[in-house]
């Protein structure tokens, strides 16, 4: 992770946070949120038995099984039964699990919450966020399920209401009883929503992504970098987590476990600059 975030946290603060200001000073409505690395997340289809099998003993920090875009509409119900299996034999991982639904709204949301509910990951993740509203309508929907607070929520940031709204949208994590601890990216989806054409330095992304940045800091949340499509270019992939680090996202999105390593080098801390950090805090 960032060097920054190490520092924050051994003082005793959140992202975000002022020296001096309690959480509730600062509108962080949560003290037990949790805090751990997020340097590599993997998507998983939880339409691929095989890939979900292997998925526990890779060395990435985070796991979402994917219900929604990575899955087809006539694969969504074995997908869900392959989740209701794994996690009842719940293989042994220090990753953190977590479930990417289908939206609330959609066809499929219903089963999905179902799903989710009956597994209980440790967070779920919420597609096609538009507004602050979409955070509260889940948040409600796990409430009424009678969900423990420690099933969290996390929010992917891939609209352009999403871009336009993600100050309101990480001012949810002010409410009493929050859940919401992570923004995701997701430039494939907000590139082909607004036209934006492919760049190698991601120049017509990088101003909206900062914008995500901000809000994340703004309220003590996580923040993730999309995924880098092509698993064979390498150097591009590394060049991308480099720029992700240097804006000041926590982690990068993944497709394939070859990616996994060199995101946890890359958004980890440097041992020197851990060194000194850990000086300066003594």
């Amino acid at each position: 992770m960032p060097l920054a975030r190490p520092l924050r946290l051994a003082q005793g603060r959140r992202p975000g946070q002022k020296k001096g200001m309690s959480d509730s000073d600062q509108g962080f409505s949560d003290s037990a949120r949790p805090v751990r690395a997020r340097r590599s997340v993997l998507y998983v289809p939880a339409s691929n038995g095989r890939a979900m099998e292997k998925a526990a003993g890779l060395p990435c920090d985070s796991i979402i099984f994917d219900l929604e875009d990575a899955v087809d509409p006539s694969q969504k119900q074995p997908a869900r039964q392959a989740l209701l299996n794994w996690f009842r034999d719940r293989p042994s991982t220090g990753a953190e699990v977590v479930i990417r639904i289908n939206a609330p709204s959609s066809p499929w949301g219903k089963a999905d919450l179902d799903t989710v509910c009956a597994c209980r990951p440790d967070a779920m993740l919420l597609p096609k966020v538009r507004e602050a509203a979409d955070i509260m309508h889940a948040e409600d929907l796990l409430a009424g399920r009678d969900m423990p607070g420690g099933l969290r929520l996390w929010a992917m940031i891939e609209t352009p209401q999403a871009i336009a709204q993600c100050m309101d949208i990480a001012a949810c994590a002010q409410r009493s009883g929050s859940r919401l601890d992570c923004l995701v990216v997701g430039t494939n989806d907000l590139a082909k929503d607004t036209g934006v054409r492919p760049a190698p330095d991601r120049r017509y992304l990088v101003s909206w992504l900062m914008q995500m940045i901000l809000a994340a800091r703004s309220f003590g949340l996580d923040a993730l970098d999309g995924v880098y499509n092509d698993i064979r270019d390498d150097t591009g992939f590394q060049a991308e987590c480099e720029q992700g680090r240097a804006m000041g996202f926590d982690g990068k999105t993944l497709v394939h476990p070859a990616q996994i390593d060199a995101a946890n080098r890359i958004f980890g801390a440097d041992p020197d600059e851990l060194a000194a950090a850990q000086a300066i805090v003594a």
